[in-house]
């Protein structure tokens, strides 16, 4: 049974816009659920300027309070699965005060989308990206580079194959250890998934490759499919499909950790995530943002039980 890795990004992407403050005391209790649930790769926060995005302003404690957790009551959990997301040197040095052995860092596929969330051109962009994998790789760092945008930008449309290419190659060679093939806006479809990925696999392996989804126009399931049957076996989710990018108007959550789990499963292959205890990390989800939170197969769960009601 080929094993599926899923990447769970909901305490990062996923409440990085939610408009209800957030708890470091309830980001953490959720961390334990979904470590409860199977969960071994999880993107804990970003080390990002709290003006920017105010919901990440306790990266440093939320970091010190999950490893210090772990170390007391999970000896035996391997952290090499956590990550944090570095937006530049200075979140990549504010990082590096804790025990993390890989990063993520984020490149946007066009000038205007850089410009929003970086401040840059993509050149310039891309030489910071640079920078840090020198120094990532000194440090003995492994790092995820985000290709943001890669389906589509939210200020110019529809991105040229070519051009996504282009700068994959350019991050392959510098050498990102993954490359994540960020949806951020949900724009891709399946055939673009396709279109998209078979150069991208036949320049880099699918070994480096990951896809990250927003299910914006319900296409996240539909992509994910297509990355399957192309080969990827690394994916972002994010709990209950919380989501939604500060710096991409429009866009909505993660495609669900719980239907990607399903889906998988459905495809003959594994997560090692128990959907049943998942669901107790989406209903704390839902309780501390105040939303209603779940994917389709959560719905189908619950309706499931004996007891269920519908209002």
């Amino acid at each position: 049974m080929d094993q599926v890795i899923i990447q769970e990004v909901g305490l990062r992407d996923g409440l990085q816009n939610q408009p209800r403050p957030i708890s470091t005391a309830d980001k953490l209790a959720l961390a334990w659920s979904l470590l409860d649930s199977g969960i071994q790769q999880l993107e804990v926060t970003s080390f990002v300027s709290p003006r920017a995005v105010p919901q990440m302003a306790d990266a440093a404690i939320l970091t010190e309070s999950l490893f210090a957790y772990l170390k007391a009551e999970r000896p035996n959990f391997d952290t090499c699965g956590l990550s944090a997301l570095v937006p530049n040197r200075r979140g990549y040095d504010a990082a590096r005060n804790f025990p993390y052995q890989q990063l993520a860092v984020v490149l946007a596929t066009t000038d205007a989308f850089n410009q929003r969330n970086l401040n840059m051109t993509t050149e310039l962009a891309l030489k910071g990206v640079q920078d840090l994998m020198v120094q990532a790789r000194s440090d003995g760092l492994r790092l995820r580079v985000y290709l943001s945008g890669a389906m589509g930008c939210p200020y110019q449309g529809p991105v040229p194959v070519r051009d996504v290419l282009v700068l994959a190659e350019q991050l392959l060679k510098l050498g990102a250890d993954e490359l994540v093939v960020s949806d951020t806006t949900g724009a891709g479809s399946a055939k673009l998934a396709r279109d998209l990925l078979h150069p991208l696999i036949a320049l880099a392996g699918t070994s480096r490759l990951s896809l990250h989804l927003h299910d914006t126009r319900g296409q996240a399931l539909p992509v994910a499919l297509a990355g399957l049957d192309c080969g990827i076996r690394r994916f972002d989710a994010s709990v209950g499909g919380l989501g939604g990018c500060p710096y991409a108007p429009g866009a909505t959550g993660n495609v669900a950790t719980e239907d990607l789990v399903y889906l998988c499963e459905q495809e003959g292959c594994s997560t090692g995530i128990d959907l049943a205890k998942l669901q107790s990390s989406i209903a704390f989800a839902s309780r501390i943002t105040g939303q209603a939170l779940g994917g389709k197969v959560s719905i189908w769960l619950r309706s499931q039980q004996p007891d269920c009601t519908w209002q």
